[in-house]
């Protein structure tokens, strides 16, 4: 694969990947055009206290597929035609601390509410304390943490984004789920303001 690796500004390290699989980007913007526009989230890199463990779950409980390995890393496939691509790093990484350039957690999609409970029993049956269902107003989201203490989260497709806005007026303003709207002020303070510019 062709690749372009950069930092964030916060150092969080990234990847901008060319591959063939998935749907083209219908959008254009400016002089980016579907055939060479985002087509989403390829997938991610673990960092695991118990990589071994980590593999485990991947292969025996979320049902990946192992495809190989180069160098420090191995490589999993979901069934997925996007973000389907997970890369474990195979030496031990010590417990990470909170903060600004940091992953809080890895999320895994399900498709609807039914098919979040069952991941939910099955996870459990597996060995992996499981949350409640919690209400996160745009999807529900159940929490796990993995034996190499990455924390997991299973999130449902369902209600979506355009659920409280309409898909035309989305990103005009600030939407917050009704806990979090008696703090509006608070959080609009200390948000940074970007705009949205094409570029030359």
């Amino acid at each position: 694969e062709q690749y372009l690796e950069f930092d964030d500004p916060h150092g969080l390290h990234l990847e901008i990947v060319e591959r063939e699989e998935g749907e083209v980007n219908t959008r254009t913007f400016g002089k980016v055009t579907p055939e060479v526009a985002i087509k989403g989230f390829g997938g991610a890199t673990l960092l695991s206290t118990q990589p071994k463990k980590t593999a485990e779950l991947l292969e025996k409980v979320m049902g990946l597929v192992l495809v190989g390995n180069e160098g420090d890393f191995t490589r999993y496939r979901s069934t997925a035609d996007i973000g389907n691509i997970i890369d474990l790093k195979l030496t031990p990484i010590g417990h990470g601390q909170m903060g600004v350039g940091t992953v809080h957690h890895i999320a895994w999609r399900a498709i609807d509410d039914e098919d979040q409970l069952d991941w939910q029993k099955y996870v459990e049956a597996n060995g992996y304390g499981v949350t409640p269902v919690q209400d996160r107003n745009y999807f529900n989201a159940i929490y796990f943490r993995e034996h190499g203490e990455i924390l997991f989260e299973i999130a449902t497709d369902p209600p979506g984004f355009a659920h409280d806005e309409s898909q035309e007026t989305m990103g005009e303003k600030l939407m917050l789920p009704s806990q979090y709207e008696p703090h509006r002020a608070k959080i609009e303070a200390v948000l940074l303001p970007f705009e949205v510019r094409e570029l030359d």
